[in-house]
């Protein structure tokens, strides 16, 4: 019974959250940005991997920005695994993804919404130039008072391959030592200006001294020239980053709490002049990173008003936008666009469509998310899946991988077979069998406002009546 009880907890600790894209790893393309049939996770959607590849490259360039995409297709043609495998592919450029949902909150208005959203996909590599001291630990030294009491002193021994010196260590570089565990034979850094000590790993030299290591040990080369050395680094930051810090009287703290609110125009002036001053030095680097907005029909005229004007500015990001509708009216308006994006708005993208999966690609997608989620599942099974996957849609056959896998570890089962799929399928209803229930039973639900098969209109009740 222990064991038993032991391994359950042993599996409890390696579970991990496994996401609707969790199992993309980029976009699946070669040197020469063609697509292959499968790859990282991306199934099908051939030339849209590829004009997103074409995307990504001229991003990682950094040549554009202030560009915008539109991704457009059929629910459940992979628009958002797309974006996601962008985002995958384009490295350390800022990604920043919201819905356009998001947009309408109480809590600011719409442009500023849209604003910091910008801000966040816009990075800033500051450099600066700092002192540091680099060595193999040859020997530390820490003297104590007799009594206990009074501040400690110590001595470090540093060397290279080409030289050797002893440092006189305070109280403070004492307990940062101590701190990091650094003992005799570590490679250490240390910055002068700040007096951090980093544990960089232990020397080969050293590598014999312990019959076995932790997994966890890392072995380095002991520096070689001057321990002493000037270094250049690079820090990452986002422009919001940096308005809400100096927007707010707690500084960077604000950036944990969430509570930014409204940032004046004014602070943002000044931090764009004086960013501009640091790229003219070469002090800093503006990085135009990625904004993908989910669902961009949900935004009104207001919204894209903002949007045709921000994107004209020299630091704007790469926008890249994802929509399923076909001709809709414009949110706030009684007019009908593609996509539900204004004509004028709609001139400025590049449109990348989506087709729909065919039955051999489904089938391929379903086995990627059978192995994602650690699911293994019989031929048969795999093909009754497919067929209701095809039947009924992409995202409700995923759905019914994770609850049949459940359904067969109920009767023991080792692997998920026909029976499972069956089961799940009546218990669960897809959309079409949902509404084909709701029509049938329609006048057994409360607030009924779809007109009886009888042909007489009911009016819904009013819920403020009695």
């Amino acid at each position: 019974m222990e064991s038993i009880i032991t391994s359950q907890a042993a599996d409890v600790t390696k579970l991990e959250r496994t996401g609707a894209h969790s199992h993309i790893r980029g976009l699946g393309l070669d040197d020469k940005l063609e697509s292959r049939a499968v790859s990282q996770g991306m199934v099908g959607q051939v030339r849209a991997r590829k004009a997103a590849g074409v995307i990504v490259k001229v991003i990682k360039q950094g040549k554009i920005s202030g560009r915008a995409i539109l991704i457009a297709g059929a629910p459940g043609t992979g628009k958002t695994a797309i974006a996601m495998a962008m985002s995958q592919e384009i490295g350390d450029v800022p990604f920043t993804s919201i819905a356009a949902s998001e947009v309408f909150s109480l809590e600011m208005s719409k442009t500023e919404c849209l604003t910091q959203a910008f801000r966040r996909s816009i990075g800033v590599r500051i450099k600066e130039e700092t002192e540091i001291i680099e060595g193999e630990v040859v020997e530390i030294q820490i003297d104590r008072s007799l009594t206990g009491v009074g501040p400690k002193t110590g001595k470090l021994t540093l060397k290279t391959t080409d030289m050797e010196t002893i440092y006189d260590l305070g109280q403070k570089m004492i307990g940062s030592l101590t701190k990091e565990k650094v003992m005799a034979g570590d490679v250490i850094q240390i910055d002068k200006a700040t007096g951090r000590i980093t544990r960089l790993g232990r020397s080969f030299t050293r590598a014999r001294d312990f019959d076995a290591t932790g997994p966890d040990v890392k072995f380095v080369q002991c520096p070689d020239g001057e321990l002493q050395t000037r270094k250049e680094v690079v820090h990452t930051v986002s422009l919001h980053e940096i308005d809400v810090i100096n927007s707010r009287q707690q500084g960077f703290l604000a950036l944990f709490s969430g509570d930014t609110g409204e940032i004046k125009p004014e602070v943002r002036d000044q931090i764009n002049q004086k960013i501009a001053e640091w790229c003219e030095e070469g002090k800093a680097e503006i990085v135009p990173g990625v904004l993908f907005i989910d669902e961009i029909h949900m935004l009104d005229m207001e919204c894209f008003s903002f949007l045709n004007r921000a994107l004209e500015d020299s630091m704007a990001p790469v926008v890249i936008m994802a929509s399923n509708r076909g001709m809709t009216r414009i949110r706030g308006t009684n007019y009908q666009s593609p996509h539900g994006v204004p004509i004028d708005f709609l001139d400025r993208l590049l449109i990348i469509s989506t087709q729909a999966y065919s039955e051999d690609e489904i089938k391929q997608i379903l086995k990627i998310r059978c192995d994602e989620e650690e699911v293994e599942m019989t031929d048969d099974a795999m093909d009754v899946l497919t067929k209701a996957a095809v039947e009924t849609s992409l995202r409700y056959g995923i759905h019914l991988i994770s609850t049949s896998h459940m359904v067969a570890r109920k009767r023991q089962a080792p692997k998920v077979d026909v029976v499972d799929i069956k089961r799940v399928y009546s218990l669960f209803l897809d959309e079409s069998r949902s509404v084909q229930y709701m029509t049938e039973y329609q006048d057994e639900f409360l607030f009924n406002e779809i007109p009886s098969s009888h042909g007489d209109e009911r009016m819904a009740v009013d819920q403020t009546t009695g």
